[in-house]
């Protein structure tokens, strides 16, 4: 299937290009269709192809020896999959599995090289989601290490949910606690307490926010 140019307009690494420039440079993409459940990359396999996200949602994950998974972000339409390693040249320090039928444009690392040579202003773009990166999991350190689980649950929540005009992100309590740090059961009690305290109600196929300025208050209490 051919590549859209103006989908490639709003990817931030190209974003400034003119549509001569991004004409050109879809000539060295290719589209890809996943399933949902299916896996996109794995964790310690070497890259060479860089992914974007064109449609869909995309879990990055880490599993640790033990089979336990920690969920680092859920990436959405038009995010970068894994720069990290393309640009390191190591391997992937996460894995990504589709949580919807996704599309995803790809492009080769050795083409990549050459856009970035002959487009020098694309660096500059990939330096400015890369440390936008780097905040996002500073934030994730801070959350994990000084925030309450329920204030992390809360996080997710507002980040993750719908408040009943839209499906919002439909997350299993398991993959809640996989993004919280903490075990699901953990995670099923402070739903409970929220549902008490009326600040969510708990549905059969979703959760909605009754409540956001009280699960915000949650979000900024510190251990």
């Amino acid at each position: 299937m051919a590549i859209d140019s103006n989908s490639l307009t709003v990817l931030s690494y190209f974003s400034g290009l003119s549509v001569a420039e991004l004409e050109v440079i879809k000539q060295s993409f290719f589209e890809k269709t996943i399933q949902r459940g299916e896996m996109i990359f794995l964790e310690e396999e070497p890259a060479d192809i860089l992914f974007f996200l064109i449609s869909g949602i995309v879990k990055l994950f880490k599993t640790s020896a033990q089979g336990k998974e920690q969920i680092i972000s859920l990436a959405r339409p038009y995010e970068v999959l894994n720069d990290i390693s393309i640009f390191d040249n190591g391997p992937n320090p996460m894995s990504a599995q589709a949580m919807s039928t996704v599309t995803l444009y790809g492009i080769k690392k050795g083409r990549l090289e050459v856009i970035l040579r002959q487009h020098p202003q694309v660096s500059s773009r990939i330096i400015q989601v890369l440390a936008t990166r780097t905040r996002q999991l500073i934030s994730l350190v801070e959350d994990l290490s000084f925030k309450h689980v329920i204030g992390r649950v809360a996080k997710i929540l507002l980040e993750h949910t719908g408040d009943g005009a839209g499906p919002g992100q439909r997350l299993t309590q398991q993959e809640m606690a996989a993004m919280a740090g903490t075990a699901r059961e953990v995670v099923a009690r402070s739903l409970k307490a929220m549902e008490e305290r009326g600040l969510i109600r708990l549905e059969r196929h979703r959760i909605v926010i009754s409540d956001k300025n009280a699960l915000q208050e949650m979000i900024n209490q510190e251990v």
